[in-house]
């Protein structure tokens, strides 16, 4: 079915798999041009790269970020040559950058360098933790996700814990707001094994250890905020030409200002992403979502919003050429 007004959501790391996008590099050649853009940023060549790496090499953050950009990129790329332009967009955490430069935000190249020295700061605020951790498979902080609490009552669980003075759960938070009934939480070593049995108590169906480099969007991740800091500081935030939402918020950023304000906040903060649903159902003016770039988290999430509007995957050659034909 061909779609003429779509929604593009973009997804983040943990969707990453070896050869992603390539079938789109041998089809079009504006996704030649992204790689061979990618290439130059990243300093080696990305078709060869991604020919070559195994999971595991994705896998982290350094690496993730630049190649899943990359695929977003290229998959919105493909969508274009097809003729289908987005009426707005968002990202989940990383696939908020594939969202400002579809926005017209940031250009491509921008938006490449901005990942790629993201993902290293980000890398290495991970590596400072694991080596601080006296057992980095044990003891270093990081996430799990409490399935079957709304994301209000988590957020509250976690401020009465907080006021109620327990040390264990000074550094838990929710980090990642993923759908009406699972929410990601962040937190020390410590945090993580009292808050399971808390959160179990209060009617959690299931507590999740997340197989993650690190606590991300929390205040872990604060270091890595100010070591990206001088490279946002580089580019220029345009207004938005097209519906732009937030991550932070969860609301429609209104101009380049913001957003750049908001790239920086995003690194230590939630993953609003139910508030953005919301905020897109309610928008109105398109006929589907997207999920342009790898996998189908997005997809999933956006069923579990209840939303009657359908998100397809669009993310591969074959995806993209069932909606338009």
């Amino acid at each position: 079915m061909m779609i003429n007004k779509a929604f593009f959501l973009f997804p983040g790391q943990g969707t990453q798999y070896p050869g992603m996008a390539l079938d789109l590099l041998s089809r079009s050649q504006k996704v030649k041009d992204l790689f061979s853009l990618a290439s130059d940023k990243y300093g080696e060549d990305m078709q060869v790269f991604l020919q070559n790496a195994e999971a595991e090499t994705l896998k982290r953050t350094d690496v993730s970020q630049p190649v899943i950009t990359l695929a977003n990129l290229a998959a919105a790329a493909y969508l274009a040559e097809k003729g289908i332009a987005p009426s707005g967009c968002a990202g989940f955490s990383l696939g908020e950058y594939a969202a400002l430069a579809t926005a017209g935000v940031i250009t491509p190249g921008e938006c490449i360098f901005l990942v790629i020295h993201r993902g290293k700061a980000m890398q290495a605020a991970i590596d400072r933790i694991t080596a601080g951790a006296e057992n980095p498979g044990a003891s270093a902080p990081g996430m799990a996700a409490v399935v079957g609490l709304s994301p209000e009552k988590v957020e509250a669980l976690i401020g009465e814990w907080k006021a109620g003075g327990n040390p264990a759960l000074r550094e838990l938070y929710a980090a990642n707001i993923n759908s009406p009934r699972q929410t990601a939480v962040s937190g020390t070593a410590q945090a993580l094994a009292e808050a399971e049995g808390l959160f179990t108590a209060a009617g959690a169906r299931r507590f999740i250890r997340l197989a993650v480099a690190g606590p991300y969007h929390s205040p872990f991740m604060a270091p890595a905020a100010e070591e990206f800091r001088p490279f946002l500081d580089q580019v220029q935030f345009r207004d938005p030409q097209i519906p732009l939402y937030s991550n932070v918020t969860g609301k429609q950023i209104q101009s380049g200002e913001e957003a750049k304000k908001l790239a920086l906040k995003q690194i230590t903060n939630a993953v609003r992403w139910v508030d953005e649903e919301t905020a897109i159902a309610l928008s109105g003016g398109f006929e589907a979502c997207l999920e342009v770039g790898p996998g189908k988290v997005l997809q999933g999430l956006w069923k579990d919003s209840g939303s009657a509007l359908p998100c397809l995957a669009a993310g591969t050659v074959e995806d993209i050429d069932s909606i338009c034909n």
